[in-house]
């Protein structure tokens, strides 16, 4: 029997989302029209929109449907140099490739300087250093933004959210926050900690591929990345993905109202991981912050040692015996020089297993038994 560890690269469709996809290809009208059929698929969308704005305690209208947590956090940075305005961008050389190729790309195609923020060998940012140049451009009046990610997608270390909020709130920055990782697994208040755009990719908590939304926060002035129709109020064109949207919001409504009862769960397995793969291999050591439960998103766990790890076969050993993981980002496997984000920390490798609501702690000890079973192998 397989063992599925790499949800943070994608997750199962859970059943309450492909009931609701499946009652939703019975509605068949599009969503422009104003007939009968059109209106029944325009009464879906928005119900999610709806359901999504009230867990996120904001304005519907602030929800834009896209087609996945990257077309979100491209449009966010195209948004801030093309219609914003911002001179100045920062981020970090450790985001995920959404983030940081779009970053790349304006830097080389639109007059706006890029800066990347230090972070330590744990991926923890410096916002004090942030702090300093924030306050400096707000003294000469620049425009900047701030794209910073909610939680590491390949070591699980978390941002200060409320923290980096306050800041650039302080100092006049617009922020994006790239939560595809976190969106539906820890509570969420865009009220509370304002920004200005967010992310979310509806198959990283148990819903479809190829939907997703972007959060911007209203009087965000921004016009269309994709041209050719009024649909989203006139935010993105094309027929709205009515299945998908069905299926992300079962999804995202199942994940955010079980979270009190999933958050300790899913702790509970990377806790037992943590403790086995300690106890059973000495000298492992846990990539980022995701060997601390507090400081890490408790679905990522990215470990090294340096028998298992050595000549970089244990992820293709572990394939070969059912286990399901990552040796970094999914959307970036087969990249040349390795992860980036293990790279930036100085790390000499890992392997990153993720969790999920259906993982269990007797799949942790069977993944454990593999482990073994490879080490006294090689």
């Amino acid at each position: 029997m397989s063992i599925y560890f790499d949800n943070a690269a994608t997750t199962p469709i859970s059943p309450e989302a492909k009931a609701a996809m499946v009652s939703a290809m019975e509605v068949f009208g599009n969503p422009s029209s104003t007939h009968g059929e059109g209106r029944k698929a325009k009464a879906i969308i928005e119900s999610v929109r709806k359901a999504i704005a009230e867990r996120l305690n904001c304005l519907p209208a602030e929800i834009v449907f896209t087609g996945s947590g990257t077309e979100a956090d491209n449009w966010a940075l195209l948004t801030g140099v093309r219609d914003l305005g911002i001179q100045h961008l920062y981020t970090s050389a450790l985001e995920h490739h959404a983030v940081s190729h779009m970053a790349e790309y304006v830097d080389k195609n639109h007059p706006v300087t890029v800066h990347y923020v230090p972070h330590d060998a744990q991926g923890v940012h410096d916002l004090a250093w942030l702090a300093e140049r924030l306050d400096a451009h707000q003294a000469s009046g620049e425009k900047v933004m701030v794209s910073l990610m909610h939680a590491n997608n390949e070591i699980g270390t978390l941002m200060d959210v409320e923290a980096l909020s306050a800041l650039c709130q302080a100092n006049g920055a617009y922020l994006h926050v790239d939560t595809v990782q976190t969106m539906a697994h820890l509570p969420l208040d865009f009220k509370a900690t304002p920004v200005h755009f967010a992310a979310c990719s509806a198959h990283k908590f148990h819903g479809p591929k190829g939907i997703g939304f972007a959060y911007v926060k209203q009087g965000t002035p921004m016009q269309p990345f994709v041209q050719g129709g009024a649909q989203e109020r006139g935010h993105r064109a094309g027929t709205e993905n009515v299945i998908g949207i069905a299926g992300l919001g079962a999804a995202f409504t199942l994940c955010w109202d079980d979270m009190e009862a999933d958050i300790p769960a899913i702790k509970a397995v990377k806790a037992h991981a943590i403790q086995r793969l300690t106890e059973e291999f000495p000298g492992v050591q846990f990539n980022g912050m995701s060997g601390d439960m507090d400081k890490s998103l408790y679905t990522v766990l990215n470990f090294y040692h340096p028998e298992l790890h050595e000549g970089g076969m244990l992820n293709f050993q572990l394939d070969i015996q059912g286990v399901q993981c990552s040796g970094g980002s999914a959307c970036s496997s087969g990249a040349v020089g390795g992860s980036h984000v293990l790279n930036g920390i100085g790390s000499p490798g890992g392997t990153r297993i993720s969790f999920s609501r259906y993982s269990t702690k007797e799949e942790v000890d069977r993944f454990i038994d593999i482990l073994k079973g490879i080490h006294a192998q090689n």
